[in-house]
């Protein structure tokens, strides 16, 4: 890893080192575009052609069959599905908590406003199938939409050789609780989402994680449907002081940097020897692990290690990272908890790391990437909610503030809006 010392007046260095590749997707944008445009034009036919050619599979049908499902449910190991369940609990009960509810005031003796919460109809979740199956991600995404009250969740996937959708993502589609899956992944089913085709009926929302093509397909529908994020690369960062374990710190940064080669994995401490002794640590374990080859190369390209004077600059550093998922390996991590500013998930403590909050403890692992920690939000409830104004006020209430409005109006060269007002009391 990529040891660095840096001091608080050094900021600027972070933003260099956390680079990770241009910003520029000329050829992914062309290449996104004809494919949302094909899919709008020739739908399911345009569906079944990517399929064969980026999946390598002739379909017949796009829907996963209820026979799919029971025979995925049949296949995975009894004790998994325990365990899919348990999370489920677990991701069901902190949503809950996520929940808003309709509101009115009264104001005067003839005015009532308030708003009004209404949960989506139809929501689209995307499920990535390449470099590994996420079971935890139908967990995560269908599961505040359920909480909030939607009625209609659709899971898109890309098939295998076989044609069949991973089998643990089926048993926890069905376990959450949808059974409307599609085999189809890519930019194309974003598109096929968004606009809908003959098999697939059009969402208001698509959610959920894929490559930088999926990633630049639902920027490209957005305004069409509401999307969730444009999700980047994953990245954990750990802030730990001398005391800590580094064979515990070691075994988080690696379990970010297996995602993929562009995942990255940051230590800030204020312990030069704790910092030597992680990129030891990090050495002897990566020479052990099955996804050596992308953990390699991750780490070696996107893994940092900044040595820092005090654990309040630790906390500066991370602030100006912003990253999705942070870690507080200290004595005292509750105590500093208000020092942090941005990141999408805070976990606190030795015996909190990162992969519990991926797959079991509750809160979603749907996380702003990249920086964006800075203004916006873990994946909840309430990105599935619509809120209404509601405004009532009585023809006596209008009178009293009826030439304020008037005026108002006027002052914008609106004369209709003013006459809208004037008409009722003429």
């Amino acid at each position: 890893m990529n040891l660095t010392k840096i001091s608080k007046n050094e900021l600027a260095v972070i933003d260099e080192k956390m680079a990770r590749g241009d910003d520029s997707f000329e050829e992914i944008d062309i290449a996104v575009k004809a494919i949302i445009a094909n899919v709008r034009q020739n739908g399911d036919e345009a569906l079944l052609a990517y399929t064969k050619t980026f999946d390598g599979v002739s379909l017949a049908s796009l829907k996963v069959s209820e026979e799919e499902i029971t025979e995925a449910l049949e296949t995975i190991d009894p004790s998994f599905l325990t365990i899919l369940k348990n999370a489920k609990d677990n991701i069901w009960e902190f949503h809950q908590h996520q929940l808003e509810k309709s509101w009115f005031v009264k104001k005067g003796n003839g005015i009532i406003l308030g708003q009004k919460i209404t949960p989506l109809k139809r929501v689209g979740v995307y499920v990535p199938g390449g470099k590994a199956a996420y079971p935890s991600t139908v967990l995560m995404d269908v599961i505040p939409a359920i909480v909030a009250g939607v009625e209609e969740i659709v899971i898109v996937s890309p098939p295998n050789k076989e044609g069949k959708v991973n089998p643990a993502v089926l048993a926890a589609a069905s376990i959450a609780g949808v059974t409307e899956i599609y085999k189809v992944g890519g930019a194309q089913s974003i598109a096929a989402l968004a606009y809908g085709t003959k098999s697939i009926r059009p969402v208001d929302k698509i959610v959920g994680p894929g490559n930088i093509y999926v990633a630049r397909a639902k920027k490209y529908v957005f305004g069409t449907v509401d999307i969730d994020m444009i999700a980047g690369p994953s990245e954990v960062c750990i802030i730990a002081d001398g005391t800590q374990n580094p064979a515990y710190i070691a075994a988080d940064l690696l379990s970010q940097a297996e995602h993929d080669e562009m995942a990255a994995s940051i230590l800030v401490t204020d312990s030069e020897q704790l910092a030597v002794d992680v990129q030891v640590e990090v050495e002897k374990q990566l020479k052990v692990l099955e996804r050596n080859k992308i953990t390699r190369a991750s780490i070696e390209n996107f893994g940092h290690i900044f040595v820092v004077d005090t654990l309040d600059d630790a906390f500066e550093v991370v602030n100006e990272i912003a990253p999705e998922h942070l870690e507080l390996l200290l004595d005292n991590p509750f105590d500093q908890l208000p020092k942090v500013r941005n990141a999408g998930a805070i976990f606190l403590g030795a015996y909190s790391p990162e992969p519990l909050g991926d797959y079991f403890a509750g809160p979603n692992h749907t996380l702003p990437t990249s920086g964006t920690a800075k203004f916006s939000s873990p994946l909840g409830t309430y990105d599935f909610l619509k809120r209404s104004s509601v405004i009532y006020y009585s023809e006596q209430e209008l009178k009293n503030v009826k030439d304020q409005i008037i005026q108002f109006a006027n002052e914008e060269g609106l004369t209709a809006h003013a006459n809208s007002i004037r008409v009722r009391f003429e």
